[in-house]
């Protein structure tokens, strides 16, 4: 593989980690303000903690040599164990030993958090002792070089998101050659959303293009559909967070767009979102790994059906699912799996919002039953 060829896309490697590195440590300033963010700094004791845990990060910084060290030092190591401790009840995962230690796969889960989604995919991957994986995200988060050296020092692919039609095509066959190449030939894993934005509604589909585009980057070289689906080891994971910290933003941008037809994003909305996601209250997280996919497909849609059913069946539908579910349908088919829940605390996380945003934060939540019942037809 010619890294060389993707060099403004691709995660930093040798000299490029040094270079990032050298530049976080001269930011301190923001460091900090990340530390902060995930936790409280208002009293001196507090404040001198953060400045003990900036100084033991930069310790450990320096001695990172790649994306590989940083995502297992920095990022499973201090970053998600903090947010973990904080706004997390209890995190799990399964189904990892379905995959082998010595082979690269292509992940693709469904999408409800802008950066933890991949990043806990990855913390489940290092506890299973697998080799953590490069994670495709799109431009418009890269807002300055801190944040940027941040990404690509954690294995982040950079999907170009704002360019002209004609060119953003193109893009997408070379992003799509690069995945195929980093599978087959480095023997590197890479994760990606199973479509593009998060599913704020809760209906988890995958988008075939994504799976199309995987064969148009290899299709010149004769190898055909079935060979490239086969060689990228599609593994579908279902990530279920019991509490969406989001919920009810998703809501009412998802509401906005449908009466308007179009929601346009503020100027730092995806960083709001992305702190909100990191600081909020997620109560239970599950991770689950599906089987690689392997055998004959005709098309993208076939592929992409068998990736969403993995996932729909690999749901943990948790309290909250099922509560909204028999709520909105006006039943108690899963009462007995809520017993013990609080749902009126749950329904009170709603009061104030408007009747049709409640609703729609209400059906995102219950969508994944739906989805899962669909499976078991």
């Amino acid at each position: 593989m010619d890294i060389t060829k993707y060099d403004d896309i691709a995660p930093y490697r040798g000299q490029a980690v040094c270079d990032a590195i050298t530049r976080i440590l001269e930011n301190k300033d923001a460091l900090y303000k990340i530390l902060a963010s995930l936790g409280p700094s208002e009293t001196a004791e507090q404040q001198k903690q953060l400045s003990e845990s900036a100084a033991y990060i930069a310790k450990i910084l320096a001695k990172v040599q790649s994306y590989e060290d940083f995502q297992r030092y920095i990022t499973a190591g201090i970053f998600l164990p903090a947010i973990i401790q904080k706004s997390v009840n209890t995190f799990s995962y399964s189904g990892a030993e379905q995959t082998e230690k010595e082979l690269s796969y292509l992940f693709m889960s469904n999408h409800r958090d802008i950066v933890l989604d991949c990043a806990l995919i990855d913390l489940a991957l290092i506890k299973a002792d697998r080799m953590p994986c490069e994670m495709a995200i799109g431009d418009n988060l890269l807002t300055n070089q801190f944040v940027t050296d941040l990404f690509k020092l954690n294995g982040g692919v950079t999907v170009k998101r704002t360019l002209p039609m004609r060119e953003k095509y193109l893009e997408s066959i070379r992003l799509s050659s690069y995945f195929v190449e980093l599978i087959t030939e480095e023997n590197k894993s890479i994760w990606v959303a199973q479509k593009s934005g998060r599913a704020k509604d809760g209906l988890d589909v995958t988008t075939p293009a994504i799976i199309k585009m995987l064969h148009l980057s290899q299709k010149q070289k004769g190898v055909t559909f079935n060979e490239v689906v086969n060689r990228c080891r599609i593994v579908p994971i279902a990530v279920s967070y019991e509490y969406d910290p989001c919920d009810l933003i998703k809501a009412g941008e998802e509401v906005a767009r449908i009466k308007s037809g179009e929601h346009t994003k503020k100027r730092y909305e995806d960083l709001i979102s992305i702190s909100r996601g990191m600081k909020g209250y997620k109560g239970n997280v599950h991770i689950a790994f599906g089987k690689p996919i392997q055998g004959f497909y005709e098309n993208s849609e076939q592929v992409a059906q068998e990736v969403d059913r993995q996932i729909h069946t690999l749901y943990k539908l948790w309290p909250t699912n099922l509560f909204a579910y028999d709520y909105l349908e006006g039943g108690s088919r899963f009462a007995s799996s809520y017993q013990n829940f609080d749902s009126e605390a749950f329904l009170y996380r709603f009061k104030g919002a408007r009747e049709d945003v409640r609703l729609y934060a209400l059906n995102a939540y219950a969508n994944p039953v739906r989805s899962y019942l669909a499976t078991q037809v």
